[in-house]
């Protein structure tokens, strides 16, 4: 697909994860956008719901796909993409990539004929390259997983597992609920799924994945924030290896990780918001090492990293369309 375009479909086109599809797929090196799908907005400019892309397209909403589309990227709501599935009759040569909880669980992974492969690339970048379909991972999964790749493949996962981790607004979607308004918001903090998050099946598979016979709880916190996007991650066990050998297990993981970057000093929110990077630091308390981890949790967290398998999808270069800067200041 090196000397010409892919061409895009987008079914569930107005929400958060699709506006963010589209800008990055506007500036992309190898793709074009063919339909964008929505079901209450056919016929509008997409500017219309996704107002920062005035003057950037004259693209208009869709009430279906064109039928020519290379890939189609599904950002339906949870448990809406395996019903769309199983209704729209894809051709087979068609690649799907989704971003909802439907197929990233292992016995949910086989429909309509496809075997979705879990998206996470620094860990299974090799078979999303031969793969027709990908479920693409959540937002905290994401952050939290990156966090712990490196001990479960070392076997270094010996006791419980504890995440801390805060959130903006924008992970809950675009829909009007209390807890997202600016009122509420501001100013504001809370918990919410405490030890019951949706994510922590696909961790647990994860890890049980990397370190066969693991067993013990991952026990997570999550956080609102008061902000719109980006995901902070403290994730602390017990580990018996010294700060160095700790540091060089997570430098040598992610050497050919474009991505992922290990950094020598405590990182910030500010450093990955509007980038597909996720960075992290590792630190050790007493017995207990900690990893801190960041990423944009529309980017790294659902869209950026959906661009990133599509790249390796089709034999592109996986950084292509991503070279997108922080928004520092």
């Amino acid at each position: 697909m090196q000397n010409s375009k892919i061409t895009v479909g987008i079914v569930g086109g107005a929400g958060y994860t699709a506006g963010e599809l589209v800008r990055l797929l506007l500036h992309h090196p190898h793709a074009t956008i063919g339909a964008v799908v929505s079901s209450t907005q056919a016929g509008q400019p997409l500017h219309s719901v996704h107002d920062d892309l005035l003057g950037d397209t004259d693209l208009t909403f869709a009430s279906e796909l064109a039928g020519d589309e290379d890939v189609v990227f599904l950002c339906l709501g949870h448990g809406h993409s395996r019903k769309w599935l199983l209704e729209a009759n894809l051709p087979t040569s068609t690649k799907v990539i989704d971003l909802s909880n439907d197929f990233r669980l292992a016995a949910d992974r086989d429909v309509a004929g496809r075997h979705f492969v879990y998206g996470l690339p620094e860990m299974n970048r090799e078979q999303i390259r031969t793969a027709n379909s990908i479920a693409n991972p959540g937002c905290f999964a994401s952050a939290i997983q990156l966090a712990l790749l490196p001990l479960a493949a070392a076997g270094q996962l010996h006791d419980a597992v504890h995440v801390s981790a805060i959130t903006g607004s924008t992970g809950a979607g675009r829909g009007l609920v209390e807890t997202t308004g600016y009122t509420w918001r501001t100013g504001n903090i809370s918990t919410y799924k405490t030890f019951t998050h949706q994510h922590l099946g696909e961790i647990g598979e994860t890890l049980v994945g990397l370190q066969p016979g693991f067993a013990e709880p991952v026990r997570f916190v999550p956080y609102r924030g008061n902000f719109t996007r980006g995901i902070f991650a403290s994730v602390y066990t017990s580990c018996e290896l010294l700060v160095p050998e700790v540091q060089k297990l997570y430098t040598d993981y992610y050497r050919d990780a474009p991505f992922t970057v290990v950094s020598d000093k405590e990182i910030h929110l500010k450093q990955v918001v509007n980038t597909n990077k996720c960075l992290l630091h590792v630190s050790r308390h007493d017995d207990q090492v900690l990893i801190t981890s960041a990423l944009d949790n529309l980017l790294k967290g659902a869209s950026g990293q959906a661009i990133q398998n599509m790249n390796l999808l089709f034999g592109l270069e996986e950084t292509a369309g991503l070279g997108i800067k922080a928004s520092f200041f």
